[in-house]
């Protein structure tokens, strides 16, 4: 036994291997190149005898660990901004897919229990492929992939009145011919046998757990863990919450995913947030990775074959569907450009619930056991597909829209000595206190809507990106004194600055830096003068705490101003430990300097503002004495 199961092991992971990198490699992505290993390792785990439904139920584990991890991401308030979104949108969509697909249904005469069934079965979308996917290219901030985050969180919501649904549309044809059961709702659970208020009040203290106990156990349990400076323990924990908040939400027959998103969001200030997201996420990858794995392995290509045309039917049929209400959706909500493609597109197939779905209609004498197997290979090959939609949407949507929009660089007239790359809220006020004093800063902006504006105002500023070389020469920057980068982007940020250090040397950067991070990444590649975007406001609002505490304003002011100094020195000692591209967590030397030093640091940083605090309220009496 335990060889094979080394086997098994060993067979996904070689699969994997080989597969996803080749994938990755021509663009494919890494689902298809999972989706691609499956297909390829499926004929062996058929010789093997192995149970594909059983294991993939195993490794849905990480759709519950992914979405911790994006409600880990969040906060409760932006859940709270996406509200009409996740419920009205979401809503909308779950709605309108799953009637529209039933009138189909009922149209080819099928009866209305089942054609119920399978509508709502097909009104949801994949969370794994397409939360991966966005993520993987960067779209899940986007407007297209904010809209399809939201509706899929909403789906995974609405898998709870689905499953309380399904029993009422039991055909009692298929219960007579029923010989046996299939096993689906056994085992241990906390609601079994209490009536519907009941299991209400279970759900919501269940609920209510999960909340109370992420707010005031989180941070209190990681300490402890902590004291024992064992990072697989720390590890452990990490899982222990997420299989813990998962069993207890199976147990109260409530989605883990589900669950474990609302925990996530819950932890989302806590000071072991990103201590969660590191220790959780490679298992993440990992168990995700053998869940798609699985779903290409679970394709009978046999049964392809015999049932090749009605397949492909039903898959493009469904999938076309779910484009018309999702586009007319995305065009109700505003969403413009390949902003609404996106959103259509990528939602357009069906999801990994369909299979526990269908499972449980089979069960409930709502699906013939033939009939599940033939959808049950609709979701598959749509599942399938959708990878190569994404590479659809990457070349031809994307591009389109983006010639669209695109404008030529402007010629830039006249170079002065001083560039200035981006002109937002930040670069903006840069120029301002320029042009204020006397100089006149050649500006550069990608931002063709934000250069229209501003040349309304009659200002001065140049179309263009300033992360391109050739702009950069046309800039001036063979001749340039100084740099300012002010863009938003944190990487575009780092690559100029890389660059511009790199090939012009003796120009003198100051880089925008949007977090501490930031600025060890950009003293790594040189840039010695960086300014962190919220750094100066926070201090000012420090200094006015202070006054408000009752501190007067000198003393308010020499405080922040220490702590200033102290701050920038032990920066700069921890950036000689950093390392790019490595996670702070994962940097042993830059974690083992900081543990050495912290106690001695903040012990240093409290007498000295104590002296401060003497020595003013000492010079205060004496003047006042005086």
């Amino acid at each position: 036994m335990t060889t094979e199961f080394l086997l098994i092991t060993f067979a996904l992971f070689l699969s994997g291997a080989i597969c996803v990198p080749l994938a990755s490699r021509f663009g494919l992505g890494s689902v298809l190149g999972y989706l691609i290993a499956g297909i390829l390792v499926g004929p062996i785990l058929h010789q093997l005898n192995v149970d594909i439904t059983s294991l993939q139920h195993f490794a849905e584990f990480g759709v519950v660990m992914m979405l911790f991890i994006v409600g880990l991401e969040m906060s409760p308030k932006s859940l709270w901004e996406m509200r009409s979104q996740i419920f009205v949108l979401g809503g909308l969509q779950v709605s309108l897919s799953a009637l529209a697909i039933a009138a189909i249904a009922l149209a080819f005469g099928v009866v209305w229990q089942t054609a119920i069934a399978i509508g709502l079965i097909f009104a949801l979308s994949s969370t794994a492929i397409v939360n991966q996917t966005l993520n993987e290219k960067g779209l899940l901030r986007s407007d297209g992939g904010q809209a399809s985050f939201s509706t899929l969180l909403f789906q995974d919501v609405a898998v709870i009145p689905m499953l309380a649904l399904l029993p009422l549309l039991a055909l009692p044809e298929l219960a007579d011919h029923a010989h046996h059961d299939d096993g689906h709702g056994a085992g241990f659970s906390l609601v079994a046998g209490l009536n519907g208020w009941q299991t209400a009040l279970v759900n919501f203290a269940a609920i209510a757990l999960v909340v109370g106990g992420g707010i005031m156990l989180t941070n209190p349990i990681f300490r402890y863990v902590a004291k024992a400076k064992l990072r697989e323990l720390l590890i452990a924990t990490a899982l222990m919450l997420v299989v813990g908040i998962a069993l207890l939400m199976s147990l109260v027959g409530l989605s883990p995913a589900l669950g474990t998103f609302l925990a996530g969001v819950v932890m989302a200030n806590s000071e072991y947030r990103h201590e969660l997201e590191s220790d959780i996420d490679p298992f993440k990858g990992l168990f995700l990775g053998v869940f798609f794995i699985t779903i290409g392995a679970g394709i009978s290509f046999g049964y392809l074959a015999d049932n090749f045309l009605i397949l492909i039917g039903l898959t493009v049929g469904m999938i076309a569907v779910k484009m018309v209400v999702m586009f007319g959706l995305a065009q109700l909500f505003g969403l413009k450009g390949e902003h609404k493609w996106l959103y259509a597109l990528g939602l357009a197939q069906a999801g990994e619930f369909g299979f526990v779905l269908l499972s449980f209609a089979v069960s409930n004498f709502i699906l013939s056991a033939e009939l599940s197997q033939l959808l049950l290979m609709v979701v598959a090959l749509s599942m399938l597909i959708t990878p190569f939609i994404f590479i659809f949407y990457d070349r031809v949507i994307a591009p389109h829209y983006a010639q669209g929009q695109v404008r030529p660089a402007d010629t830039i007239e006249a170079t002065n000595g001083i560039i200035i790359a981006g002109h937002g809220r930040f670069g903006g006020i840069v120029n301002r206190v320029l042009r204020a004093a006397g100089f006149a800063p050649t500006v550069v902006d990608y931002s063709s809507d934000q250069l229209d504006m501003l040349r309304k105002f009659g200002l001065k500023v140049y179309f263009g990106d300033a992360t391109r070389p050739d702009l950069l020469h046309a800039a001036g920057i063979e001749h340039a004194k100084i740099l300012v980068i002010a863009i938003d982007d944190k990487h575009a940020i780092t690559d100029l600055a890389k660059y511009v250090i790199k090939n012009n040397p003796h120009v003198h950067v100051i880089a925008r830096a949007v977090d501490r991070n930031h600025v060890y990444d950009l003293w790594a590649y040189g840039c010695r003068d960086i300014i962190r975007e919220t750094y100066d406001s926070s201090m000012r609002t420090a200094r006015s705490s202070l006054e408000a505490l009752g501190l007067d304003r000198n003393t308010a002011q020499h405080l922040v101003d220490e702590f200033d100094s102290f701050d920038r020195k032990t920066m700069i000692e921890l950036a000689e430990h950093w390392q790019v591209e490595v996670p702070a967590t994962e940097n042993e030397q830059y974690m083992g300097r900081i543990r050495e030093s912290l106690d001695h640091w903040e012990e240093q940083l409290i007498g000295r503002m104590k002296k401060i605090i003497d020595k003013d309220q000492d010079t205060t009496e004496k003047s006042s004495s005086g």
